[in-house]
């Protein structure tokens, strides 16, 4: 007895479509940073934060968020570019796991995690924009475990 696939394999992989995905969120949130308004809503999370706060007195808030934003766009591009070489793809994608960790790191120093009045799991506006991280930093895993993989062949 002969094994059938139920469903037809896509021209589209599974994979692609994460990698676009990831790409299209990365260079977005990139260059919003560059955004008056994007730079000071980063600032109120990353001001006070260690591995940021030290460029505030340095460069100002928009040359906080503008290094900010030249990090998820050089991730963001690596990563588009990890379809061909996975070597770039190897490097994006570290790049957007320590973006995620980063950011949902936040979550023990945040503001506004906590819904007000509320316990944990109520999360706050803050809490809840941080939470999508866990997917992002899923996608970028999978992607980085996934160029590994193809660098080793």
């Amino acid at each position: 007895m002969v094994a059938v696939d139920p469903l037809p394999r896509s021209r589209l992989d599974g994979r692609a479509v994460l990698r676009a995905g990831i790409v299209l969120i990365l260079l977005w949130f990139g260059l919003m940073k560059f955004l008056p308004y994007e730079a000071e809503g980063v600032r109120g999370i990353a001001q006070d934060y260690w591995l940021f706060g030290w460029m505030y007195p340095l460069i100002g808030v928009k040359g906080a968020s503008a290094v900010i934003g030249v990090l998820e766009i050089t991730a963001g591009a690596l990563i588009a570019l990890g379809g061909r070489f996975p070597f770039a793809g190897l490097v994006g994608a570290l790049m957007g796991v320590a973006t995620f960790v980063v950011t949902l790191s936040f979550f023990f120093t945040a503001p506004g995690i906590v819904a007000e009045g509320y316990v944990f799991p109520a999360l706050g506006s803050t809490g809840q924009f941080l939470a999508k991280d866990i997917g992002l930093l899923a996608i970028c895993l999978y992607l980085l475990f996934d160029a590994q993989e193809r660098l080793e062949l």
